[in-house]
């Protein structure tokens, strides 16, 4: 793909990689990743085969700050779920930082953070600091480490002001940065976001997309984001795949859509076209 950003590089496909999947270069390998449920409906509960993710191809590099985008129902929470290792693919490998998602979820889980949506991993009827406690000792964290770790995310997301508060009491700005920083306790080599700044007011997001960046640039660590805010995917990511009916059908760079379509568009207008 060349660097200009021509229209066809927005069709352009990251080549599987040659040989045995797991190469530490890359945080996340897919090869041929499927998924198929059976659904049955109507009156004599008929079984179908329903297919949600339809032989994609994946191959994220370590550092890499990624957008996986789709409409509803295009196959995004399916790929996630097999990627964190809660569904097993119908066929294809996975590898996510060299381990079987599926096989290997014990390992993976502390070496990956993840923040879905508005499900929470804090203890809603405690202090986000109670919280961060029990999550340090899940994670088996050595207790001079941890306090260092907790200490510097409380200051970097600017926790101080409510973190002996229950969670259940703060804003949704104040719980999402609360729940971000809680998923680095463990110092994670990858990052997965889904909708991190939905039903979050202006100020708080732009605030989190702010703290999500500099974590990123500072650290080096990998980000995959799910959203369907633009202003997301513009101020966190550099790359954007684009998902729909289960099959990849955009894998390029921010800037290389917008070399392609025009400055002038702005990203939102571009996604909108792709999706035709």
């Amino acid at each position: 793909m060349s660097e200009s950003g021509s229209k066809e590089s927005l069709y352009f496909f990251r080549p599987s990689i040659k040989g045995a999947l797991g190469d530490f270069m890359f945080a996340v390998q897919a090869e041929k990743l499927r998924k198929d449920f059976l659904v049955s409906s109507g009156l004599f509960r008929k079984s179908r085969l329903v297919r949600a993710v339809c032989d994609i191809d994946l191959n994220i590099k370590e550092g890499e700050a990624v957008a996986f985008i789709g409409p509803n129902g295009a196959g995004k929470s399916t790929t996630i779920k097999m990627l964190t290792g809660i569904l097993k693919p119908s066929s294809g490998k996975a590898r996510v930082l060299g381990l079987d998602p599926f096989r290997d979820r014990a390992k993976l889980v502390r070496q990956i953070g993840a923040v879905f949506g508005q499900r929470s991993q804090l203890w809603l009827h405690l202090p986000a600091r109670a919280s961060f406690d029990l999550l340090g000792e899940i994670y088996d964290l050595n207790k001079a480490e941890f306090k260092k770790q907790r200490d510097m995310l409380v200051d970097c997301f600017d926790l101080y002001a409510f973190f002996d508060t229950p969670v259940r009491k703060l804003s949704l700005g104040e719980r999402m940065r609360a729940e971000i920083a809680a998923s680095l306790l463990h110092k994670p080599r990858l990052l997965l976001l889904d909708e991190p700044t939905i039903g979050v007011d202006v100020v708080a997001r732009m605030r989190l997309r702010e703290l999500i960046s500099k974590w990123h640039k500072e650290e080096g660590m990998t980000i995959f984001l799910t959203s369907h805010d633009t202003g997301d995917i513009e101020s966190v990511a550099s790359r954007l795949i684009m998902i729909n009916h289960g099959r990849i059908t955009v894998d390029d760079t921010i800037d290389g859509l917008r070399a392609a379509h025009g400055q002038a568009d702005g990203l939102e207008s571009t996604i909108c076209k792709l999706f035709g």
